[in-house]
């Protein structure tokens, strides 16, 4: 019954199956990319159809979905690629729209929780693929030479031209502040006061011990708060790959808040994952296993809740395919160093992670996943009428090293 209805779904591009009895199978026109799978089991060929978002993901993680010949990355590239043929299967395109009206909902304390899933893992484990800085969001590349961490040096002076730190004394909160990197990149290169919020406790103990040991401690702390808690007002708030783990249910309640926490002229940026079609829930796998309370929003979810906020939106850029270089490297990065991940863990958490950053990657080439910063202000006249601004601070910090 899988063969059949797979036939029906890959067109494009050479996939060869072996079953369970280990009959070869071949799907799809035989044109590149190419793959051959094995599935060890008889009960997989129907788990697979059920739901296959999830199942696929699942059966490679545990290892009853093997991959014989080319890689994982061709695999999933092969689906990817005929991803459009789901309107054939009726029961497919049946679970998208059903998929369609899932919300996410993430008060407080559910939200700390889901954070300390991901990013309280083995400090090893983010040494081993992210660059010096832990930056953990979408690099920047000015160039395809561009080296992981050229390009988020990139990104981080790309998002800090947008929030004009050229006044003396400004106050700066970074919602979700990671390991520290941006809020120190802010306050070395600016007169700014730098307040950094997270969820994650060893998050928190390195940027905080990163402030220290930069002689930035009187200007730049971190608390381990969430958002919704945080009692001052700034003139600048920047948030990086946040908004994510925010949920649907919760976006009013977001932009409520940042209207709150700015003062009258100040200036937000949000930086986050997006769709760039018609609403829709984060892949299953990624939820369950990976991003546990994460969804992705398209533009018009966003904008339709800033329209009720109060703010005004005056700057909106789309990063297009920078995402899917920055995950090549640290996909690179990863399978490189993956007999280091599996001492720390185990061979079934590299191919959840493998899964993970593979996925991810094709999603920003062939789907429709994309990065949004949105600029954010309370009054029209905040910020200067061109966007000169933004590109003189880059030109200036680029040039200062």
């Amino acid at each position: 019954m899988f063969i059949p209805i797979l036939k029906r779904f890959v067109r494009e591009g050479g996939l060869r199956v072996i079953d369970a009895a280990g009959r070869s199978h071949a799907v799809g026109d035989g044109s590149p990319p190419r793959a051959t799978i094995r599935l060890t089991s008889k009960r997989l060929e129907y788990t697979l159809i059920l739901n296959p978002s999830l199942s696929v993901g699942e059966a490679f993680m545990e290892g009853t979905l093997q991959v014989e010949d080319g890689t994982l990355y061709d695999f999933l590239d092969v689906l990817a690629r005929n991803f459009d043929n789901v309107g054939r299967l009726p029961w497919l395109a049946f679970i998208e729209r059903v998929g369609r009206g899932l919300k996410q909902y993430n008060p407080v304390g559910k939200a700390q929780h889901n954070v300390a899933h991901h990013y309280d893992l083995s400090a090893q484990l983010y040494d081993i693929f992210l660059d010096r800085d832990r930056q953990y969001s979408c690099a920047y590349f000015r160039s395809a030479d561009d080296s992981l961490e050229t390009a988020q040096e990139n990104k981080k002076r790309h998002i800090a031209g947008k929030l004009l730190l050229d006044r003396p004394g400004l106050k700066v909160l970074d919602i979700g502040s990671g390991w520290g990197g941006l809020a120190l990149h802010i306050a070395e290169h600016s007169d700014a006061d730098v307040t950094g919020v997270t969820l994650s406790t060893e998050q928190y103990r390195m940027s905080s011990s990163r402030a220290t040991a930069a002689g930035l401690g009187d200007r730049v702390r971190f608390h381990l708060r969430d958002y919704r808690e945080e009692p001052a007002r700034y003139d600048r708030i920047v948030s990086v790959g946040m908004f994510e783990h925010v949920g649907k249910r919760n976006y009013a309640e977001f932009f409520a808040k940042l209207r709150d926490l700015l003062t009258d002229d100040g200036v937000a940026l949000v930086h986050a994952i997006g769709y760039s079609d018609t609403p829709a829930p984060i892949n299953p796998f990624i939820r369950k296993y990976i991003f546990p309370g994460a969804d992705l929003p398209s533009l018009s979810e966003v904008f339709a809740v800033v329209e009720r906020s109060g703010l005004w939106v005056t700057d909106v850029e789309i990063l297009r395919l920078h995402y899917a270089e920055t995950l090549r490297h640290w996909r690179e990065r990863f399978m490189a160093r993956r007999d280091e991940v599996v001492r720390l863990y185990d061979d079934r958490f590299c191919r959840m992670w493998e899964f993970y950053l593979v996925l991810c990657e094709i999603g920003f080439r062939r789907r429709t996943n994309m990065v949004f910063q949105m600029q954010l202000t309370k009054r029209v006249d905040a910020l200067p009428i061109t966007r000169d601004y933004m590109i003189d601070w880059e030109r200036g910090n680029r040039a200062r090293g």
